[in-house]
């Protein structure tokens, strides 16, 4: 989800690689759920959110769209949020306690966060966000301690790669007619979200296979 303003106004001005540490820990959080209430259509799920969350809870995607995520345009492409509800607006994977029950395999929003990625140069860095969190002394951690994500470097390639995907299918979208704008945005729902993953097996060659189906098709 691309956000039109600039880095000065949501953060404390620095760029930091995975290995920098930054004042990101608040604690275990401690009773605090703020950030998984009142988000919106913000948290933008991506195939590797999708794999994790069907693989861990045995689901399918028609099942978690069922409950716990909505389809929402962003950017001019169709794609998942975890959704919001009840008069809280809260994350549907919060427990009674408020703690969230998918802690273990959570979407890669909610493990960045209060980071953030600044996208350049086909590939991003990370930035602290200094307005979201409501946590206040906050310690400093490693970044990729802090993201808790097994094989960092092949996810940051992911990462890129999928946002650069989104970017040059957005461009396409936004240059064809309606039914060709629709047609894109539903080959990439189904190719990569509704198509079920092979749960015996890793995530990233499945992807793989299911990106070069897409730069196939697409020339991209």
């Amino acid at each position: 989800m691309k956000r039109n303003v600039s880095l000065e106004e949501i953060s404390d001005g620095k760029l930091y690689t995975s290995n920098d540490m930054v004042k990101a820990d608040c604690g275990d959080c401690k009773g605090c759920s703020a950030c998984c209430h009142g988000m919106g259509e913000s948290i933008v799920l991506d195939p590797l959110d999708i794999y994790r969350l069907t693989t861990n809870l045995e689901m399918s995607f028609e099942a978690l769209l069922a409950q716990y995520i909505e389809l929402n345009v962003v950017d001019g492409i169709i794609l998942p949020n975890l959704r919001m509800t009840g008069p809280q607006e809260a994350c549907g994977f919060l427990d009674t306690n408020g703690r969230c029950s998918i802690h273990a395999h959570r979407p890669g929003i909610c493990r960045l966060f209060p980071l953030g990625r600044y996208y350049e140069d086909g590939g991003f860095k990370y930035f602290l966000q200094t307005h979201e969190c409501k946590k206040e002394n906050r310690t400093k951690v490693k970044v990729k301690k802090w993201i808790d994500t097994p094989n960092l470097k092949q996810y940051e390639v992911f990462v890129a790669d999928w946002h650069n995907l989104l970017m040059k299918l957005e461009e396409r979208a936004n240059d064809s007619d309606e039914a060709t704008a629709k047609q894109i945005s539903m080959f990439l729902l189904q190719t990569f979200y509704i198509r079920p993953y092979d749960r015996s097996l890793e995530f990233y060659p499945q992807y793989e296979e299911r990106r070069a189906q897409a730069k196939m098709i697409f020339h991209v």
